[in-house]
């Protein structure tokens, strides 16, 4: 690993003229060395924009590039996060993966909070390839998601939109069928949603499910080759359909998704978890805070974790909005709808929900 090279001491010294920190001649300053074979611009960004975001990030520190030298100046705990988050880029850029702002301020968070696990590693974990693109975990909680879905047969994967979790759920499933660890996937949703009954809708069967599963089917778009779908559906390889449609059956050697599971009854999350046969594994994905079921019904995945939890090979994964992979911006709104809503009186919550639940006329 081409790690760059630190000359430095922890004790102050004088800074000579014209050298940054010479206006304050005590404060630390150190020198971190670039290895030759990296290039500059795929460190520092275009237009030095990454170098911009570090010094966003630590605006106590001064930082100077001159060459393949990086000189900072600044308290010498932020030097050392600096020089941390230098050799976490390096070994980005050397896994291959080109550096974006997002990848060095998510890295930065990551040293902040000191986890056990390195920004590199979570940033340079490839689940599976298609069409030159390649998708990874962005963020150390959907790292965390992804290697539960390795070590359990049965993830809870809960969190707000934008976090990732069915998507990455769907790039394991798809890895796991590439691998043969398993010889079928299924894709399932409660096909109730947003107030809307099936029976109100126009069209034929087919017609009235398609938008509840249309979902699952862009993402799989993403990461199988969009004509092999077709087939591998006909052969029962790929198989997307309502959760109804699970009743009665013994799924073995099937990775299994059921998506927007806050949209299941006690009842339904009771028979699909009952599916699971020899050889399979089940991943279940939602968001307690978007439950679009008729007034006074229970969520299944709201109560699912009070029933399951303690019980061997079985995983609740918890993503917050600091795994918000969309836009930045989708992130903070998250933030602050849950923010709005804790501040709500219950009793106001209660009045609003009974007032959506009155028919329209």
């Amino acid at each position: 690993m081409s790690d760059a090279h630190s000359d430095h001491s922890d004790q102050q010294v004088p800074v000579p003229d014209g050298e940054p920190g010479s206006a304050h001649p005590h404060v630390p300053h150190h020198v971190v060395v670039i290895p030759p074979e990296v290039s500059m611009v795929s460190l520092l960004g275009p237009r030095d924009e990454l170098l911009r975001t570090m010094e966003r990030q630590f605006p106590r520190v001064q930082i100077h590039v001159r060459g393949n030298e990086f000189r900072i100046t600044g308290p010498s705990a932020d030097i050392a996060l600096v020089e941390r988050l230098v050799d976490e880029l390096l070994a980005v850029i050397e896994a291959g993966q080109p550096l974006n702002r997002d990848a060095v301020e998510r890295s930065i968070q990551m040293l902040r909070e000191q986890t056990k696990e390195r920004p590199a590693d979570v940033l340079t974990m490839n689940i599976v390839s298609n069409r030159g693109r390649t998708i990874r975990p962005k963020t150390l909680g959907q790292k965390r998601y992804v290697d539960a879905i390795d070590e359990n047969t049965i993830v809870f994967g809960i969190g707000p939109a934008g976090t990732g979790k069915t998507y990455l759920a769907m790039a394991k499933a798809v890895a796991a069928l590439q691998a043969k660890r398993v010889t079928r996937i299924i894709l399932t949703r409660p096909a109730v949603e947003a107030g809307e009954r099936l029976g109100f809708l126009p069209g034929t069967l087919n017609d009235k499910i398609d938008p509840y599963l249309r979902p699952l089917y862009d993402a799989l778009h993403d990461m199988v080759d969009p004509e092999s779908i077709p087939r591998l559906m006909v052969a029962g390889t790929i198989e997307v359909a309502p959760l109804a449609y699970m009743r009665g059956r013994t799924l073995n050697d099937a990775f299994i998704i059921l998506d927007e599971a806050q949209n299941t009854s006690p009842e339904q999350m009771k028979m699909f978890l009952t599916r699971l046969g020899f050889g399979s594994t089940m991943v279940v994905t939602g968001d307690v805070t978007q439950v679009d079921l008729p007034g006074g019904t229970l969520s299944g995945l709201r109560v699912v974790r009070d029933i399951l939890e303690g019980l061997d090979d079985v995983h609740f994964a918890e993503l917050t909005a600091h795994d918000v992979v969309r836009h930045r911006l989708v992130g903070a709104i998250v933030d602050a709808y849950g923010r709005w809503d804790a501040a709500r009186p219950r009793e106001d919550r209660a009045r609003h929900e009974r007032r959506s639940d009155r028919p329209r006329g």
